[in-house]
């Protein structure tokens, strides 16, 4: 029983973690990542041949 309860335990951690680390709408890591992207792609292709 007292396993159970931790793995319930730890899955809510990894949950509220990857939430606030990960998905958070404008500060979060997947946020961040696109909006880096977008810059190198302008970047790209403002390049002249």
């Amino acid at each position: 029983m007292r396993n159970i309860l931790m793995t319930v335990m730890m899955l809510v951690v990894v949950i509220v973690l990857f939430n606030t680390i990960i998905a958070q709408d404008t500060t979060g890591t997947k946020s961040q990542i696109t909006t880096q992207g977008t810059s190198a792609n302008t970047r790209i292709g403002q390049l002249v041949p």
